[in-house]
């Protein structure tokens, strides 16, 4: 009788290695898994939403959810290709109003074996919004305006 083993697949791994970064605040593990050119977008009509170019950007974007305890546990995790599709439970644990929904999250991985790209998808949008909106006012103008 032959049993078989079950092959591990890298770039779920890279995930799994992330989530355990993020649940420890662990911003250098986080970084590891992440390409230098990464672009990583956030759904909705808030203050933190768009596109965030770069290391410095997501990490700083990952800053202000830590400054509301935002969290995520993994539910499922599949791989094809060069991606990852994740869907996870995402809440918050402090702020105004609160945050439990789901999130669908597609990972896109470089030649390197890094992230270079990810797509975030809520299972509640008008919650998000709301709660960033409640917890993460604009600066007065005219310090909010580009220079």
């Amino acid at each position: 009788m032959t049993t078989s083993k079950a092959v591990s697949d890298p770039k779920i791994e890279a995930i799994n290695r992330f989530f355990s970064a993020y649940a420890a605040n662990d911003v250098r593990a986080m970084s590891a898994v992440l390409a230098p050119h990464i672009e990583w977008t956030i759904p909705g009509h808030h203050p933190l939403s768009g596109t965030k170019h770069g290391l410095d950007e997501v990490v700083s974007f990952f800053d202000q959810l830590g400054k509301v305890g935002f969290q995520a546990e993994p539910v499922f995790l599949g791989s094809n290709g060069e991606y990852v599709v994740d869907i996870h439970r995402g809440w918050t644990t402090e702020g105004v109003g609160l945050v439990d929904t789901m999130w669908a999250l597609v990972w896109r991985f470089d030649s390197d074996g890094q992230v270079d790209q990810v797509v975030n998808l809520s299972g509640d949008q008008h919650q998000m919004d709301n709660y960033i909106w409640a917890n993460f006012p604009l600066a007065p103008l005219p310090g909010r305006l580009a220079r």
